[in-house]
């Protein structure tokens, strides 16, 4: 799910950057009220991309957040068993890297 929202807001985020370079690309062109127009419609696209990105990185923060304080509740409850499954991670990790 989240990687599903980062991706997302990733494109969203894309889309926006390039219409607003496209807008600020047309308006180098043009001068006067249109090019203000265009310039301004611009920066409301680089504002939206801004707090898309915000919300995906406080989303993002949430979720590592609640991942932490679940993966700290469950070795509290379970010392034993996490310390067996630490050493047998670094074991694995051990014998993959002796192997090169």
């Amino acid at each position: 799910m989240l990687e599903q929202n980062i991706s997302t807001v990733n494109n969203d985020v894309k889309t926006l950057v390039k219409d607003a370079q496209a807008l600020f690309t047309a308006a180098t062109a043009l001068t006067g009220e249109k090019a203000d127009e265009l310039r301004g419609r611009g920066m409301k696209a680089l504002d939206s991309a801004l707090v898309k990105v915000h919300e995906a990185q406080a989303s993002a923060v949430a979720s590592a957040k609640q991942a932490a304080a679940s993966t700290d509740a469950y070795v509290k409850e379970n010392p034993w068993r996490s310390i067996a499954v630490a050493a047998g991670v670094g074991l694995l990790v051990g014998v993959i890297l002796g192997r090169k």
